[in-house]
């Protein structure tokens, strides 16, 4: 099946073709991704940007931006429902804001310049960057995942509390959300997934403040970022609003359902899957 495409600057070639079928099917889908990101916590990123590429056939700069575009709507919602019910840190939001925004557009002036120069094959590149950082988020997650249960005894160096009061904790954290936030920018992965490995590893935030603090500073990065994938032209409208339509109600229901939901069990079965996707992406046949 080939999704429906505008004409964009960056891929003049591509066609739009309407087709019902296609919106309900990508709507349903994303019902389905958004039920798992509230179970599992797992990005939505990490999965909607494979499904649009691998089962759409959208181009990965299509995918990229139209993908950042649509989680930016669910990450504002829920930012400022957490800056309501107080359950977030704002310094730690504002410090990695400062680091992540700048790192962003970093990266969307990457996928700019290597537009312009003409040199490279900006999808084949995309393509390759979105399957590694997939799959580094996903060795990330299945080592804190399995190591309890594989190796109970072994212990992990303890990672330095950066504070915040003191200017190397500062500079560490704008540097860190710098490094991510550029990552972001080229793939639209990992806005919440390896951020909220930093506030575990770095802040030691307790489960609500880090749920809230993590969606807080996402829903700003994806704000600017989402600026930036404007500018490329390559954001296509018909593919994020039945995003938005499936997910953020999937999300919803998902959060409701992860109390009686065996948790251990559904992040394996997804990082199992995505560790496939994420290596079909980086090493495309």
């Amino acid at each position: 099946m080939v999704w429906p495409l505008v004409r964009s600057r960056v891929l003049p070639t591509y066609h739009r073709h309407d087709s019902y079928m296609n919106y309900v099917l990508l709507s349903s889908l994303s019902f389905l991704v958004g039920i798992v990101v509230g179970l599992t916590g797992v990005g939505g990123a990490s999965l909607i940007t494979p499904m649009l590429i691998l089962v759409f056939q959208v181009p990965p700069a299509i995918a990229v931006s139209s993908d950042v575009m649509a989680a930016t709507l669910m990450k504002v919602v829920g930012g400022v429902k957490h800056w309501r019910q107080r359950t977030l840190e704002p310094r730690v939001v504002k410090w990695l804001a400062f680091g992540s925004v700048p790192g962003a557009l970093v990266g969307v002036g990457i996928l700019h310049l290597i537009r312009r120069t003409g040199e490279y094959n900006l999808d084949a590149v995309l393509l390759r960057l979105i399957g590694f950082a997939i799959l580094l988020v996903t060795a990330i997650a299945l080592v804190q995942l399995l190591l309890p249960t594989v190796a109970p005894n072994v212990k992990l160096p303890s990672l330095p509390k950066f504070d915040l009061s003191t200017r190397s904790g500062r500079a560490l954290t704008v540097s860190i959300g710098a490094l991510l936030g550029c990552i972001v920018g080229l793939t639209s992965v990992s806005s919440g997934s390896m951020f909220a490995l930093v506030l575990i590893a770095f802040f030691q935030l307790d489960t609500q403040k880090l749920v809230g603090t993590d969606i807080a500073q996402a829903a700003i990065l994806l704000g600017f970022t989402s600026l930036g994938h404007l500018s490329l032209g390559t954001v296509d409208w018909s593919i994020v609003l039945p995003i938005w339509l499936g997910s953020v109600p999937g999300v919803l229901l998902g959060a409701k359902l992860c109390k009686i939901a065996p948790q251990r069990v559904l992040r394996f079965g997804v990082y199992a899957l995505l560790v496939m996707v994420s290596w079909k992406l980086a090493h495309p046949v």
